[in-house]
């Protein structure tokens, strides 16, 4: 693999390490919040609470938005363009809600930090899948969930370093302000890389404009040439995709193939865990400093399964990596239901925690990015990314939103006890794993070009 396009890559990916850590600093200051301003309460006579909807899944409504309509200036601004203004959402975000003096500002703050993650979801797979070739692709544009599993990390280890060097009224709004640096890094960073060829080619750009972004990819000069007509010659065959909405009809497979591995990826609850590990953990038994401590074994565990995926996924292929992650997803959400059923150990509870992490990572993980960013054709791909990756926040920040009612419920089966939250995922991934045998296609080692053709065929002439 050339150093150059791996470390370009690896730049846009960065985008991920955002996401991770945006998403995840929540769950440090979760518990503050609700003392502090006093956020648990119900709406009327809702099941919601003020602080599932404002406080907790008011950045996922907002990564909704970024996710459904980040494929707009990822396709009209480019790849480049849109990853530099998610840096800059990000910044704004990070600091905005370190310093917002109430709830509805920290919430209007964390919305814009979701809009970044949403929109950077859509432009970085999409931009390393069309840098990089068939046989390299999945490697690449699955460290985006390296950088987002490795943000989450980071995001864990700074809560809980913060929270012991900083005052508890005052540590939360460093976890969150701290994301600004390495925001600030990102946004200079990407602006040194360069546009995607295919991008410049579907916008008419010069030859030579185009040539020398594949030169700067790391391809010689002479196989530059070649290399822009092989693009030339399969869009050409696809020009009637111009004319084609994203739901004419003849993408029908290719959107039924995003939704449900978005849909599945949310409906395994790893949002659910990741959001509220601390909490999910003191309710096992373990001690507030405890609980925090062990939320890192949690990042470091769904690193160590995310490199793994990585560098398997070229390798075995997206739908052996599914395989395993559903298997483990199965068994261990039942053994976390029983573990909170029957009163096991913390420390029981927590092996099984970690082995969901992992199934997760090596799985889901690993695969959801490359899927996506690979199964529809040059023309639509932009969008029908933000399809896939809007399916995939809607459920997160449903999720997400009612947890805090069931984690709370003073009645029923949920009372004090979240074990049916967990059966009910694990049932969820009995049908993923079906889904994976009968309708999931193996894409690995197919060319962009290739598989636009083999999941969207042009429709027969009837003439």
């Amino acid at each position: 693999m050339d150093k150059r396009i791996l470390r370009i890559s690896l730049t846009a990916a960065l985008a991920g390490f955002l996401f991770g850590f945006d998403t995840v600093v929540i769950s440090g200051a979760n518990q503050p919040i609700k003392e502090i301003w006093g956020t648990n309460w119900f709406l009327g006579d809702s099941i919601f609470t003020f602080h599932g909807i404002f406080i907790m899944s008011m950045a996922l409504w907002g990564t909704v938005l970024g996710s459904l309509f980040g494929g707009i200036p990822t396709d009209r601004l480019g790849r480049k363009k849109t990853l530099f203004w998610i840096g800059i959402l990000y910044f704004i975000s990070a600091v905005g809600a370190a310093l917002a003096p109430e709830a509805y500002s920290f919430s209007f703050f964390r919305f814009i930090g979701g809009i970044g993650v949403g929109a950077s979801s859509v432009a970085a797979p999409v931009y390393i899948s069309e840098i990089s070739t068939a046989q390299t692709r999945g490697r690449l544009t699955a460290m985006y969930q390296f950088n987002i599993v490795f943000g989450i990390l980071i995001a864990f280890v700074s809560n809980y370093l913060i929270g012991i060097f900083f005052d508890d009224g005052i540590a939360w709004r460093w976890m969150l302000g701290i994301e600004g640096l390495p925001a600030l890094i990102y946004t200079f960073m990407v602006l040194k890389i360069p546009y995607s060829p295919r991008w410049l080619l579907m916008k008419n750009r010069a030859d030579t404009v185009i040539i020398e972004s594949i030169t700067l990819l790391g391809i010689a000069k002479d196989n530059a040439a070649i290399h822009l007509e092989q693009i030339r010659v399969s869009l050409l065959e696809s020009a009637d995709e111009q004319k084609e909405s994203l739901f004419s009809g003849k993408y029908n497979k290719p959107l039924t193939l995003a939704f449900l591995i978005a849909f599945f990826n949310q409906l395994s609850g790893i949002n659910f865990v990741l959001y509220y590990a601390p909490e999910i953990l003191e309710r096992a038994g373990l001690a507030s400093s405890e609980s925090l401590f062990s939320s890192i074994s949690i990042g470091v565990i769904n690193l160590i399964f995310t490199f793994i995926g990585i560098s398997l996924i070229d390798k075995l292929g997206r739908k052996q990596l599914m395989y395993i992650g559903s298997i483990g997803y199965i068994i261990s959400l039942s053994m976390v239901g029983w573990c909170f059923y029957s009163g096991a150990s913390s420390l029981l509870l927590l092996i099984f925690i970690l082995i969901f992490i992992a199934s997760h990572a090596i799985g889901q993980g690993a695969v959801i990015w490359v899927f996506i960013s690979e199964i529809f054709p040059n023309k639509v791909r932009s969008y029908g990314q933000s399809w896939g990756t809007g399916t995939h926040w809607v459920f997160a920040a449903l999720i997400t939103l009612l947890t805090p009612t069931f984690l709370d419920a003073e009645i029923g089966i949920f009372k004090d006890n979240p074990w049916p939250i967990f059966i009910f995922f694990g049932v969820m991934m009995v049908l993923q794993l079906l889904w994976v045998i009968f309708m999931m296609p193996e894409t690995k080692g197919i060319s962009l070009e290739a598989l636009g053709k083999l999941l969207s065929p042009k429709k027969k002439n009837s003439n």
